[in-house]
């Protein structure tokens, strides 16, 4: 099978789980049965407005779904059926050392759901700890050997938060740290994991300002035979104009197929239903807006 993906690729990604039904909904530790329904619905609604955008004109070969299968089950057969590209994640949630969902059944569920793309968010700092980031390059060479073994498709998203004497460097300011640092560490951060085996068929890349050191990583990506592996462009749940800015450095470069954003996408006109301020159907016309834009942001600058 030929490692990468090249094909546009335009995720709407609700794959958060912890984060969301702690920050969005309020529920600390198990949600409820009553919680879990509020949770399902709620992405049931994210998925109405990806309908919408379809609707609307967006080409259906450039969508992707990320969903989680803890909420998003009747989202992902869904997606299936109605022949998305659909991500699903391997990550348990809310841990700074990656470890799988279902431990050693990880493949089990993946052949359960059949999704496009098996996907991985890892917090990897190449001057953080090594033996930390040794465990880490060792589970997640496993799941790459699984994946490709099986002709399947790995999509990794990587974060490189700062460390301590990271921030130090840049007085303290993560605006900086963003600016002057991360874009060096993300590039190390990649050389390690190819060179420890870790082989994604698509990288997801924090928002760079800068579009020579988009370039750059991109180059890395494809280094050495990799010529398919391509980069997408991570929302992080910034402002519009911020994502607006990291979206325009990548498009267009040889390597990067598109975006993976959520947040910024969908977290107002949802937060605005859930709070009784919207109704139904136009917080749903409103992430088909959201999502359509970010689409013509990166296809039209």
């Amino acid at each position: 099978m030929t490692l990468g993906y090249d094909g546009k690729l335009f995720i709407l990604a609700f794959d958060h789980r912890g984060s969301f039904q702690k920050k969005f909904f309020g529920v600390e530790g198990a949600p409820s049965p009553e919680d879990t329904q509020r949770i399902i619905d709620a992405k049931a609604l994210i998925f109405e407005g990806a309908q919408k955008g379809l609707a609307a004109g967006v080409d259906a070969s450039s969508v992707g779904i990320l969903v989680d299968e803890q909420f998003g089950t009747g989202v992902a057969n869904a997606a299936k059926q109605q022949g998305l590209m659909l991500a699903m994640p391997c990550e348990k949630s809310g841990q700074n050392e990656f470890d799988f969902e279902y431990g050693d059944r990880f493949g089990d569920k993946i052949e359960e759901f059949d999704p496009d793309f098996s996907k991985v968010l890892v917090r990897y700092n190449p001057e953080g700890d090594p033996e930390l980031n040794k465990r880490q390059i060792v589970k997640l060479r496993q799941l790459s050997e699984w994946l490709h073994e099986r002709r399947r498709k790995y999509l990794f998203e990587l974060l490189v938060p700062a460390e301590p004497a990271q921030l130090e460097r840049v007085g303290g300011s993560a605006d900086r740290y963003d600016t002057e640092l991360r874009p060096e560490l993300m590039l190390e951060a990649i050389l390690q994991l190819q060179n420890g085996g870790v082989e994604p068929d698509i990288w997801k890349i924090e928002g760079i300002d800068d579009r020579e050191a988009c370039r750059e990583i991109a180059h890395l990506a494809r280094r050495e035979g990799r010529d398919h592996v391509s980069c997408v462009v991570l929302g992080r749940g910034a402002s519009d104009a911020k994502v607006d800015e990291w979206l325009r450095a990548g498009a267009g470069l040889a390597g990067y197929i598109g975006f993976a954003i959520g947040r910024s996408i969908w977290w107002d006109p949802l937060k605005a239903f859930v709070d009784g301020a919207a109704e139904r159907e136009d917080a749903a016309k409103q992430i088909a807006a959201n999502y359509r834009r970010f689409i013509d942001v990166y296809t039209t600058g």
